[in-house]
């Protein structure tokens, strides 16, 4: 091919238009505005660990106040009310006042993003994620050079992640199991049985079975200490007599007596080594009648760079977790976040569906899909 083809790794250089048109001034200022986010998320993650926020929610206190309140020293306590006053997280009543008489409190616009753990809003799991994401790093370098993976629990990510999904879970399940003609009527009949792969820390299951509360749920995971929060969270809301936990391989199941009304998994069918042998044992679960769903990231259905904001972190979540928990089992398919419709189809079809039929879901974040046998 022609001169302007991608350079090999001899080093020839490439051309300016290949990494961008911008000055290194732009890029400059790009990434030190992305350091500034990442400090204040670093506080921010300090706040929510020492139970800040909830002390400053619809109440307007000194320093003093909110370090007898919340446990923590005084003048500590003043530094990060003045940081995050600085970054218009909390407001200061009066910032002329002397800094021991300043008060400070949380916008309840703002609570509702960093509290509320319902709240299609709610985004202190992401406040986190680049501490759990980074914690690793050193083994993630390894693991880079020698090709290895890097298993799941050495992420101690498993309460974020299934705090990242709980608000779509909480708000829109109903309308994703909707999407799917005759579903709800089909999960409301008694003795309805539901199973979930992948189930994580269990709240897909959870909110399935407050839906359908004539139905049974099952909720399969290989991480042991998901499947320990799971049944905590399914105690807690009543529910540990109809939502059962299981720490198992879902691809080692085999057929069952009686096939299940619904399988599904959300975003994780792109976390696993063998994603084909997965889905053909919830088709084997589903059995000739029963419903198999996917939900996964919302990605585009082909490469473009650049690219907005959302597959910019679908990728790097994939960088940094996604496609290394993938490469832990060998062979491995390692598809990393970006599970493109294409790719799930092929997968999919190899593993014995005849169709796969995208859903209107109505999500910005996620894709549903419906698997036909």
């Amino acid at each position: 091919m022609g001169s302007t083809d991608t350079p090999e790794a001899s080093g020839s250089a490439a051309p300016a238009a290949a990494v961008g048109d911008g000055s290194a001034e732009a890029f400059a200022e790009r990434l030190f505005s992305a350091a500034v986010a990442a400090f204040e998320l670093t506080a921010m993650d300090l706040g929510l660990r020492l139970g800040l926020y909830q002390r400053l929610r619809g109440v307007s206190m000194t320093a003093a106040g909110l370090a007898q309140l919340s446990g923590v020293d005084r003048r500590y306590a003043r530094e990060w009310l003045e940081q995050q006053a600085v970054a218009g997280i909390v407001v200061c009543d009066d910032v002329a006042a002397m800094p021991e008489e300043r008060r400070y409190g949380l916008p309840e616009t703002h609570a509702r993003c960093l509290l509320d753990v319902e709240d299609p809003l709610y985004m202190a799991p992401f406040v986190a994620f680049p501490r759990l994401l980074s914690d690793p790093l050193p083994e993630l370098v390894s693991a880079y050079r020698s090709g290895a993976g890097l298993p799941y629990a050495h992420y101690q990510l498993h309460e974020a992640q299934g705090a990242q999904n709980r608000p779509a879970l909480a708000n829109d399940l109903g309308g994703w199991l909707a999407a799917v003609p005759g579903l709800p009527a089909r999960l409301r009949r008694p003795g309805a049985r539901i199973a979930e792969i992948g189930c994580g820390v269990g709240w897909a299951c959870i909110y399935s079975a407050e839906a359908f509360p004539e139905a049974s749920v099952d909720g399969y995971d290989l991480d042991g200490a998901s499947v320990a929060e799971a049944r905590r969270n399914a105690a807690d809301r009543g529910l540990g007599d109809r939502v059962r936990f299981a720490e198992i391989d879902v691809a080692q199941l085999g057929t069952i007596a009686e096939p299940l009304d619904l399988v599904f998994a959300v975003e994780m069918v792109h976390d696993l080594s063998r994603p084909v042998q997965a889905l053909a044992a919830m088709r084997r679960l589903a059995g000739a009648d029963g419903v198999v769903m996917v939900v996964d990231e919302h990605v585009r259905d082909r490469f473009e760079a650049p690219a907005d904001e959302l597959e910019r972190v679908f990728y790097a979540f994939s960088v940094l977790h996604c496609l290394p928990v993938g490469l832990v089992e060998q062979p491995s398919a390692a598809t990393g976040t970006v599970l493109r419709p294409a790719t799930l189809r092929g997968y999919a079809e190899e593993a014995g569906f005849t169709a796969v039929e995208e859903l209107d879901i109505g999500s910005d974040f996620f894709r549903g899909y419906r698997l036909v046998q």
